[in-house]
């Protein structure tokens, strides 16, 4: 039976392994990203695909750093046919694409060669598409560069932010991933060239990416809300202090206020100035220092003294 090693971290990636497991194919390790602290208490915690791979009773390895290291000798030693990665988080050394007969492949969360990169959820719901998906592709040293084997289109609705796109493009990836294996394995399947003329980024999103610029058109800035929904979240400075704006949607707006200016307090949305006529309501937030919270609790509490008319930064 042929051989798989299988590398993902996140919950993206889990509904990928489980696909394997339950299709029958022969997963002899999986590889995923080592334990890290998490919250105020700083836990450690195992990833995602750990947590599924223990349950499947799959072996594990967890390398800090791929290259080099005791792990990959492993999966080179166990001459895997396919090592198949879903967002595993970190750049496969030559030696190891090098290694498996049918190669390495990749489930990607964008349509190839768009969005090359690590945010490519997120870059695609801030830039307003209307849709997206998912590409399995072969891995080669250069990033998301290599042939195209097959994709799947899905829709970006207006309701959707990341968090709803990475469960549908898991979907989306696992179901075409599943499609595809025969193929592979039959040696049958495409190989698309990517067309370098088209190709974008979407590289890790940045601090000054998360930053609300109340200059620019109401939907850029919903797009925007909704793209680092939720995370890494979207932020704006008020009165010399950040404020995370976790849930907004859209509304119209026919005043000349300045850009920035709240236009509006109401009992449970707090309605913000923007570059054209469509206003964002803002209906959860997180002020500096204090937990997420609704528009109306916020209004009700720490956020009574503030009025229409102030402006953010």
């Amino acid at each position: 039976m042929n051989q798989i090693v299988f590398m993902g971290t996140p919950d993206f990636s889990v509904p990928v392994l489980t696909m394997l497991h339950n299709e029958g194919y022969n997963v002899v390790a999986v590889v995923t990203q080592p334990d890290r602290p998490v919250g105020r208490k700083r836990v450690l915690t195992p990833t995602p695909v750990k947590e599924e791979a223990l349950r499947l009773n799959i072996p594990v390895l967890q390398p800090e750093k791929l290259k080099g290291s005791e792990e990959m000798a492993q999966i080179i030693e166990m001459k895997p046919d396919l090592i198949v990665t879903a967002a595993y988080g970190q750049i496969l050394p030559k030696e190891l694409l090098d290694a498996p007969e049918l190669g390495c492949i990749n489930v990607h969360a964008s349509l190839l060669p768009k969005y090359r990169g690590g945010a490519p959820i997120h870059q695609a719901i801030i830039d307003g598409e209307a849709e997206t998906g998912v590409t399995i592709m072969y891995m080669v040293p250069k990033l998301d560069a290599g042939d195209i084997i097959s994709q799947v289109v899905v829709p970006i609705t207006e309701e959707d932010h990341t968090g709803s796109m990475f469960e549908k493009l898991s979907a989306a990836g696992t179901e075409l991933l599943k499609e595809t294996l025969p193929s592979i394995f039959e040696k049958t399947n495409k190989r698309i060239p990517q067309d370098e003329s088209i190709v974008s980024f979407a590289g890790n999103i940045t601090r000054e990416q998360e930053r609300i610029d109340w200059n620019k058109e109401g939907q850029a800035i919903f797009n925007q809300i909704r793209g680092l929904y939720p995370w890494p979240g979207a932020y704006s400075v008020f009165q010399g202090e950040n404020v995370k704006i976790w849930q907004a949607h859209k509304v119209d707006d026919a005043t000349d206020a300045e850009p920035g200016t709240i236009v509006s307090l109401a009992k449970d949305k707090i309605i913000v100035k923007t570059a054209d006529s469509t206003a964002i309501a803002i209906t959860e937030l997180q002020p500096a220092g204090k937990k997420r919270m609704a528009a109306n609790v916020f209004l009700n509490g720490v956020g009574a003294k503030w009025r229409e008319g102030e402006r953010f930064e």
